[in-house]
């Protein structure tokens, strides 16, 4: 009785202490732009392979291709992450099998909506986390599809793992691979780039992120997929203007060891996506994973999730459906996007 009466005391401080619901914003969801850095770039890949019909485009800074890790840790860490001569990324010819098997299957959208999309990468030449050959095999892919007008590679000599933007006030130098992940690095900001290229010309960017930045409570959107890997917290940005509809979304997906739980709102704040959305009427999803390690409660059973480094699933530490549109994280954020178009009650 006193463990079934001290879990019912913790479930109610969990409630009472949940963020505030995502709002309904009558949002354009058909112009959807995707985007993320190392696993964020990873999952932006599946999030817009999995839905090419909705996502009009995708940025990618030290990710690679589609269901590079074939549902294996171990690939993820060395043909994904540090391929050599006996352990090498996949080929594009082996990552476009799989998009055409999954697709046939229904898992995903055919991959004819990927031809007319806009792609953007980037890839550090200081970055020793995901090697530059890894996002050459994702630019190899993506070309599959494609126009190669339509495809921008950034190759930034002196950069690290991390994001790049000018708008952190205590970003990392740039050659740097250390948390928060986020660096300055002369002349470059990541996140005005690939939104200028996803989504053509832009207003400048605003002096200032006048909108507002939400905190909202990602349970429902998580328990109804059966994501687990997901933290109870998400943030959006709204800008100015944007709680009377007709604004496009963005999704920028954290990388590992860059979520709210573990860095707090630093990414959501200093990534550099804003100040950008401010000035272009650009709602900004940023979806929240958590550190797992160990059994966790579904909600109906228990299951093992080991991601200690709150990484988005790119490999299937949630499941075997991880990369289509059955996987529980690209589920939860599919429905996250869906809320943002429906009327305000």
């Amino acid at each position: 009785m006193r463990r079934h009466l001290a879990l019912l005391l913790s479930l109610s401080s969990i409630a009472a202490h949940a963020a505030p619901p995502l709002p309904a914003l009558s949002a354009d969801a058909a112009q959807l732009t995707v985007s993320g850095i190392s696993s964020g770039g990873y999952m932006a890949v599946q999030f817009h392979v999995a839905h090419s019909a909705r996502v009009a485009g995708a940025g990618i800074l030290a990710a690679g291709p589609y269901e590079c890790a074939e549902g294996s840790a171990v690939r993820a860490l060395v043909n994904c992450m540090d391929p050599d001569a006996n352990d090498p990324v996949p080929s594009t010819a082996a990552s476009v099998a799989l998009v055409e098997a999954d697709a046939t299957a229904g898992r995903i959208d055919a991959p004819a909506g990927l031809v007319h999309d806009r792609v953007w990468l980037l890839s550090g030449g200081a970055d020793h986390t995901v090697a530059r050959p890894v996002v050459d095999a994702l630019a190899a892919f993506y070309r599959h599809w494609v126009a190669a007008t339509d495809l921008a590679y950034v190759k930034v000599p002196g950069a690290g793992h991390a994001m790049l933007s000018p708008d952190a006030p205590d970003a990392n130098a740039c050659d740097t691979s250390e948390p928060p992940f986020i660096n300055h690095c002369a002349g470059v900001d990541a996140p005005g780039q690939l939104l200028a290229h996803l989504l053509g010309p832009l207003a400048p960017k605003a002096v200032s992120a006048g909108g507002e930045l939400l905190a909202f409570d990602q349970t429902p959107y998580a328990d109804a997929a059966g994501a687990l890997g997901l933290g109870q917290t998400g943030y959006v940005y709204v800008p100015s203007g944007c709680r009377t509809g007709g604004c496009r979304v963005h999704v920028a997906f954290h990388g590992c060891r860059q979520s709210a739980d573990q860095i707090g709102t630093v990414f959501v704040r200093e990534a550099g996506y804003n100040r950008w959305a401010e000035s272009n009427r650009l709602i900004v999803l940023y979806p929240q994973t958590t550190p797992r390690y160990g059994w966790t409660w579904s909600g109906w059973w228990f299951r093992w999730v080991f991601n200690p480094k709150a990484c988005w699933d790119w490999w299937g530490y949630e499941d075997t459906d991880y990369a289509t549109r059955d996987g529980a994280q690209i589920d939860a954020v599919t429905r996250m996007v869906d809320h943002l178009a429906e009327a305000p009650r």
